[in-house]
């Protein structure tokens, strides 16, 4: 079978949100463009984003599928992001965001391959693949932090791209790889968030040594970091990312993407 080597552009507009065409197919991570501002729920700490997106739901064009790590933190999913969903052909998520959102978002248990037909003929399979929104064991961390899922993105003639989401565990990330490395682009979430309320202040997902290690054990073409900036409990920035890569002597796979 016959991969397409060349890596294909990806848009990033702050926080987890970007948008990249694979397939024939626009994808969109986790939408967050409302601006900046307290953002909270009852019952959960309050979040503060620092600084605007990098452009508007207006900005983005057609978008086949939103891939939605979970609803639950409005740091991945606000009150912009909602509005939009709605527009969207299909959400896949986790399948208690399906219930939480209904209208056109499908849960997928880890492991779970969805089909989506391509322009022209051909699938992409979405595999949703397990993750962890902070450290310790899923009967620890999902009471307080709630289900989250990744994705890898896989198709005839086409590289393999992973979508961490809020993920913490390197250990998840190696199961992972068992299955689908090496991978061609991983679109990691890092910034080592940390919450003082939550897990003794331990970051709730990768920070950038993490990152890094999970580069090497994906065996990642590229990388394309995001979930870095934007929000005041993001603890690490692009600056540790690249330092962090450097030590490891993968800096050579650092993509920023392209701002807006």
């Amino acid at each position: 079978m016959s991969v397409v080597t060349e890596q294909f552009p990806v848009r990033v507009f702050g926080g987890p949100t970007a948008l990249f065409e694979y397939g024939g197919l626009r994808f969109l991570t986790d939408p967050t463009f409302d601006g900046p501002g307290d953002y909270g729920a009852p019952g959960r700490p309050g979040l503060t984003k620092t600084a605007p997106s990098a452009g508007t739901p207006a900005d983005l064009g057609r978008v086949d599928v939103v891939l939605l790590s979970h609803d639950e933190h409005s740091d991945n999913l606000d009150r912009s992001g909602r509005a939009l969903l709605a527009e969207v052909p299909l959400t896949l998520t986790t399948p208690d965001g399906e219930r939480r959102l209904g209208g056109n978002a499908r849960g997928m248990a880890d492991w779970a391959t969805t089909e989506l037909d391509r322009p022209g003929g051909g699938r992409v399979t979405v595999t949703a693949v397990p993750a962890l929104h902070g450290p310790g064991s899923r009967e620890e961390v999902e009471p307080f932090t709630g289900q989250v899922v990744g994705f890898v993105l896989t198709g005839e003639g086409l590289p393999a791209v992973y979508v961490s989401g809020d993920n913490a565990s390197l250990e998840l990330v190696g199961q992972i790889a068992e299955r689908f490395a090496p991978v061609d682009t991983a679109l990691l979430f890092a910034g080592a968030p940390r919450l003082p309320a939550l897990f003794d202040g331990r970051p709730l997902v990768l920070d950038s040594a993490q990152a890094a290690e999970a580069a090497r054990v994906l065996g990642a073409r590229r990388v394309v970091p995001v979930h870095h900036d934007g929000w005041a409990h993001f603890t690490e920035d692009a600056d540790d990312l690249a330092a962090a890569f450097t030590e490891a002597g993968l800096a050579d796979l650092l993509d920023w993407g392209r701002r807006g």
